[in-house]
């Protein structure tokens, strides 16, 4: 055999076994509706963002499965002082980041400090959320390699929840120090169980599994994550094999996949998080009147709403906080769809002929609502029925975020997403009057009872669960009488995923991981 055509023959046997390797390598495609803005956690307020670096960064504390629980994470175990004002993280030791450096104390100061620091060299971006969640963090140092400590302004129950969620996951500060914030934000290095291979822009995001993970090893050698934007399309490619998994699944995705009987894929659910609702703006007339605000909860068939509009992947919602959440009050019965009962509330409130308003609504599709203008329109009959003539207002959604941040409305349809599982991301960011400040406005009712702000104040600062649990409640019967909102649904986190996919979890928080999928071909 002459020696070109041992070379020749050589060469096919490594393609043959590159290919073979390649071709054995287990790969988890998933489609979602967008892509990622930038792939660093501290300056994100995406959900598409976040989907990715979920799989590639960790916190010191994250949520258990199925629940807001918190369990260990990069941290082992945690304390806080006396008086409520020092938390000290005991850390996880081995744990290297993706790029080899050893991840320590002065990783986690780096990562968080970053964010207060103005003089930090890697504070650059708005860090939206430290300024919202951790604008009570004083300082955060480090006593040795392995034990860091965050001093508080004040005494805030919520923070441990606060400390599992995207904003605060452990960057490698090499990585960010060495190439740059800009250069990190499209070449993420974490100590997730996925590392960054590649990110093709409104396209792909690559990741492979982390060989030298922590923690048990992920099922899959790759994941890719595609942006596939129009919601038929994305349904299409999952019917055609083209993906494992979608998210973003309309009511419309629901029927053509009953229609198409496929027994292939599944549809995977579980309550969300998260609450759509009807905010009534009370310095505006008439929603001042406590009578002419349950007129109107009276006056709303929810449960129809949720039956033909969510094609039942909600349920009626009686709290504005989820009943998946502890703290929710399961004794409040909800105002019963009663027109006859509405109309008499309205009389007795001064308006016997009803009244003209304008109801806003959404212009976009979101996951606690996925038609806006079809649920105003139900609302817009049902209030036809007691004489109150609704004009349907909407803008585009930044127009739309920032006049209600301003209450130019008078009543409009907008829903919340928790982010950490605590009661107060609810009760306390939608509804109390600290959170009622024109321009940045999150309380949308306007609402501003003092008596509610105290109950919120008081469950901030105790660290007794039972004690907190009961002032939530209690403040959730105070809402159903001062009826700021009326709360519609709460819609369940939804997927279509391929059979052959085994392992694949939602989660209440809306965030997804992928460690724990294995596909069976």
């Amino acid at each position: 055999m002459s020696r070109s055509l041992k070379v020749v023959l050589l060469g096919l046997l490594v393609v043959m076994v590159f290919a073979g390797t390649v071709f054995a390598q287990s790969v988890f495609i998933y489609g979602r509706g967008g892509d990622s803005v930038r792939l660093d956690p501290a300056d994100i307020t995406d959900g598409e963002s976040v989907k990715a670096c979920t799989q590639i960064f960790e916190n010191l504390v994250e949520f258990k499965d199925n629940s807001t629980a918190v369990e260990p994470g990069l941290a082992t175990s945690w304390e806080v002082s006396e008086d409520g004002l020092t938390w000290t993280f005991n850390l996880r030791k081995g744990v290297k980041f993706h790029d080899g450096t050893p991840f320590n104390a002065d990783a986690v100061v780096f990562s968080l400090m970053r964010q207060k620091d103005k003089e930090h060299p890697a504070h650059n971006g708005d860090f939206a959320y430290w300024n919202y969640m951790y604008n009570n963090v004083e300082d955060v140092w480090k006593t040795d390699d392995y034990t860091v400590k965050i001093k508080l302004s004040e005494p805030y129950a919520p923070f441990l929840y606060n400390m599992a969620c995207f904003p605060v996951m452990i960057v490698s500060p090499t990585a960010m120090t060495e190439n740059g914030v800009e250069h990190f934000r499209t070449h993420p290095v974490g100590t997730g169980p996925f590392k960054f291979v590649e990110w093709k822009r409104n396209d792909r995001i690559i990741l492979d599994k982390n060989e030298d993970y922590w923690g048990e090893k992920a099922g899959v050698d790759r994941v890719i994550i595609r942006s596939i934007p129009e919601n038929t399309t994305r349904l299409m490619a999952l019917l055609a094999g083209e993906i494992h998994a979608m998210d973003g699944v309309s009511p419309e995705n629901i029927k053509t996949l009953k229609e198409e009987k496929r027994e292939d894929l599944k549809i995977v659910a579980q309550p969300g998080m998260n609450v759509g609702y009807l905010a009534m703006n009370m310095e505006k007339e008439p929603f001042g009147n406590n009578k002419v605000r349950k007129a109107l909860a009276y006056a709303i068939n929810k449960k129809k709403i949720v039956s033909e509009l969510f094609e039942g992947m909600a349920v009626p919602a009686v709290n504005m906080l989820p009943p998946n959440l502890w703290g929710y009050n399961d004794e409040i019965e909800d105002y019963s769809y009663d027109p006859v009962k509405a109309k008499a509330l309205l009389t007795a409130a001064g308006y016997p002929d009803g009244f003209k308003t304008d109801l806003w609504y959404m212009p976009v599709p979101r996951p606690y609502m996925p038609d806006g203008k079809l649920v105003a329109q139900a609302i817009q009959q049902d209030l036809k029925k007691i004489g109150v003539e609704c004009n349907l207002v909407t803008y585009d959604w930044g127009t739309y975020l920032e006049k209600l941040e301003n209450f130019e409305h008078t009543m409009c349809l907008i829903g919340w997403m928790g982010d950490n599982g605590d009661p107060d991301n609810f009760l306390y960011v939608l509804l109390d009057k600290d959170t009622a400040i024109p321009g940045s406005a999150q309380n949308y009712s306007n609402y501003k009872s003092e008596e509610y702000h105290n109950m919120m104040i008081e469950a901030q600062r105790s660290f007794d669960q039972k004690k907190r649990d009961t002032l939530y409640k209690d403040a959730q019967a105070l809402l159903h009488e001062d009826v700021p909102t009326v709360p519609v649904a709460h819609a369940y986190n939804l997927a279509i995923v391929n059979t052959s996919v085994k392992g694949f979890k939602l989660h209440p928080t809306s965030n997804f991981w992928f460690d724990s999928v294995v596909v069976e071909e």
